[in-house]
């Protein structure tokens, strides 16, 4: 699934092509994603792209007419260009600008093609007004980090996971961080310390910083919207290295299911 640093790679690479052009109009081919793409998406036609930010894994692109926000769901990807090949059966959203045309591939339909007349309107406060931080934004602090951890009882691992404390530390990323602050991903958050909670503060602003500049992570689906895939991967210490030496000690790296999801650590380096 596409995290915060391929939705953050994402961006990066289609903002420039967008911002302050004309959006010519807009081709909804299959409006069963996640939920149903809003007829209302046709207001976007004629307006002028001001703004293009991401909220958490959203990609926000702000108009006088409202708010697209986009999902990429567990599979889906966006590509920009001048000249895209003719839609296949997976592209099922396009917004053709006055620079060219943005497209949104999704094999699985996981993702989400919204509109909403503003980002504070019902519409969009139902998506992002219960997520937490920012991880790359000032306002992400090692204090109000540590102070929320206190307030749970629940494995520290899945905690990063449900985004609302901390938004975008997904699967790869919160083992590398939990790897790197030589945390046990079961340990419960409330156990923190505050130096062990500050550790893993600096070590998710670490890996995110990483993963943005490598690009993100490809596993199956991701690729930029230039069509490149991300490396961040290949440089991983924990996540998908089972039964394989620790870079640090040697000591087999263990994998075990947390909420469905798998997570990965080295049971010398990471302590409880």
């Amino acid at each position: 699934m596409p995290e915060l640093p391929e939705v953050e790679t994402t961006l990066r690479g289609v903002a420039p092509y967008l911002l302050g052009h004309h959006i010519v109009a807009v081709t909804v081919r299959e409006r069963r994603l996640r939920w149903p793409v809003p007829e209302s998406v046709d207001a976007l036609t004629g307006v002028t792209i001001e703004t293009a930010r991401r909220r958490a894994k959203y990609l926000l692109f702000g108009t006088s007419a409202g708010t697209l926000l986009i999902h990429l769901g567990m599979s889906g990807s966006l590509s920009f260009g001048q000249a895209l090949s003719p839609p296949g059966a997976h592209d099922h959203f396009d917004c053709l600008t006055d620079k060219g045309l943005l497209r949104l591939h999704d094999p699985r339909r996981f993702g989400a093609v919204v509109y909403a007349e503003s980002q504070n309107s019902p519409v969009a406060q139902k998506l992002l007004g219960h997520l937490g931080v920012e991880p790359l934004e000032d306002s992400f602090t090692p204090e109000l980090f540590a102070k929320a951890l206190k307030t749970r009882q629940t494995a520290i691992k899945p905690l990063l996971l449900a985004g609302d404390i901390v938004v975008g530390v997904g699967n790869i990323y919160a083992s590398e961080a939990l790897f790197m602050a030589g945390i046990r991903p079961t340990t419960r958050a409330a156990r923190l310390s505050k130096a062990r909670a500050f550790k893993l503060h600096t070590a998710i602003k670490q890996v995110l910083l990483a993963a943005v500049a490598q690009g993100g992570s490809s596993l199956r689906d991701f690729s930029n919207a230039q069509g490149q895939n991300g490396y961040f991967q290949l440089e991983a210490k924990v996540y998908d290295r089972a039964g394989l030496s620790c870079r640090i000690c040697s000591t087999f790296i263990k994998r075990l299911v947390q909420g469905q999801r798998s997570t990965f650590y080295c049971p010398v380096c990471q302590k409880p």
